[in-house]
């Protein structure tokens, strides 16, 4: 039933995205002063509004571990952290080639950019951190401590370009129909990121359960 459920936002989710790939290079117009280049705001933007909501979740779920200790809130955690780490990749990719159009480089050092660069780091670090653990509940333990210290960088991240003067954009005001567009995408990434992290907690749930029966049966063995 999950599993249909799954499937069932993917396809929603990749319906709405077709559908707004069409309104964003057949429909909108040029920007002013950026012209074409001005679309990737449309991926750009959803992309860390998506990664945030779901590292958010992590902190969550790995909040919850630590306070009840049921894997099933450890397998929620890493299965949105994975989906969440593609997004922030695809954000912080299409920002610098947005910035080297824009600003004719690919990178500067100021606070957004390598605020946002950490925060790809730790989550990237996270997930290796998790495989270096064989034993599941130290590894569920060090994942959700390791997890709510990296979300401590997306507040950071967020309001950077209003703590201190950064080359980064301040938000834009955007017409109704540029908002129009910008919300559909993310609601399509949206759809996407529960669709992958309900498979990806599947898999997680499969492969603790066949960790539980191997152990249990190598004890079986021994005695």
């Amino acid at each position: 039933m999950r599993d249909k459920f799954a499937y069932a936002l993917a396809t929603l989710g990749a319906v709405v995205l077709v559908r707004n790939l069409y309104l964003i290079f057949m429909v909108m117009p040029d920007e002013a002063n950026q012209g074409m280049i001005y679309r990737l705001l449309y991926f750009h933007v959803p992309a860390w509004w998506t990664a945030f909501i779901a590292v958010a979740l992590s902190a969550i779920f790995s909040g919850l571990y630590l306070a009840k200790k049921d894997l099933r809130y450890d397998a929620m955690a890493v299965s949105v952290t994975e989906v969440a780490l593609v997004f922030l990749t695809m954000g912080i990719t299409l920002g610098s080639i947005w910035g080297r159009i824009i600003w004719g480089v690919w990178w500067v050092w100021d606070a957004r950019l390598t605020s946002a660069l950490i925060c790809v780091m730790l989550y990237g670090g996270y997930l290796m951190l998790r495989r270096s653990i064989e034993e599941p509940s130290q590894r569920a333990r060090i994942s959700a401590v390791f997890s709510l210290f990296a979300f401590v960088d997306v507040p950071i991240v967020w309001f950077s370009i209003r703590w201190w003067r950064t080359q980064h954009l301040q938000p834009m005001q955007l017409p109704p129909e540029m908002w129009h567009t910008l919300l559909w995408n993310w609601f399509g990434m949206a759809l996407l990121t529960a669709a992958l992290a309900l498979i990806r907690f599947d898999q997680e749930e499969t492969d603790r359960k066949v960790q539980s029966m191997r152990h249990l049966s190598q004890l079986a063995y021994r005695n």
